[in-house]
């Protein structure tokens, strides 16, 4: 498991073995096909490219093409145990009604994304006026599928926002492990190069207790 990314690594250790997970942006399935190896889980995935969908169903997941500021809208209530937005969130068109979804559908969402706040970010930006080129951001302005950037302090305000509860939390720089993080300290604004949380509706009921998913939604 040497080659796994440190993100995925977190996210096999935050989801229970066995549980219902939805990968939104689940690209060529890498995620899925980890956990459904490691934790058995009944997985299912959300692609918006073709290609991503074709590698997924090569290797046996249940994955269907669509758009997460859009198609999440067809899903039940509470369909899951888990959706997963693994750095996706700042390339939708809307994060705050995808946020929204994923904890209307799942019981937890857990998100990662590049952390605009990073001195890497901040110091690119004082020194040398452009938009930063960093590790988890490494593409730049013109090219870039990122169109909604934020810092730590963005994320926990909009999570406050939407009542939502911080289960978990993680912040990641370079290549390095997964270290635990106080979201709301100061200091994490600039240390985290990227951050992955574990989020639910504040009142939610345990896992356990959702009822399943319809397959009707990934037939064909």
């Amino acid at each position: 498991m040497s080659h796994i990314r440190e993100d995925f690594r977190e996210i096999l250790r935050l989801v229970r073995p066995g549980s219902r997970v939805l990968d939104v942006g689940c690209g060529e399935g890498a995620l899925l096909d980890l956990l459904a190896h490691e934790k058995q889980i009944d997985g299912r995935g959300l692609e918006i490219s073709a290609e991503g969908v074709a590698a997924c169903m090569a290797r046996g997941l249940s994955v269907v093409q669509g758009d997460a500021d859009q198609d999440l809208d067809h899903f039940p209530d509470r369909s899951f145990d888990y959706a997963v937005l693994s750095q996706t969130l700042q390339a939708t068109r809307n994060p705050r009604h995808v946020l929204d979804e994923l904890l209307r559908i799942a019981d937890r969402a857990i998100v990662s994304f590049p952390n605009f706040g990073h001195w890497r970010v901040r110091w690119s930006l004082l020194s040398r006026g452009r938009m930063p080129e960093t590790k988890a951001l490494p593409m730049p302005w013109w090219s870039t599928p990122n169109i909604h950037l934020c810092t730590l302090a963005d994320f926990i305000a909009l999570a406050a926002d939407l009542n939502l509860r911080v289960d978990a939390s993680a912040a990641f720089a370079g290549k390095g492990p997964a270290r635990p993080m106080n979201p709301t300290g100061a200091l994490e604004n600039w240390r985290a190069e990227t951050c992955l949380f574990m989020l639910s509706r504040n009142g939610a009921a345990p896992i356990g207790e959702l009822p399943s998913v319809s397959d009707d939604l990934f037939a064909g």
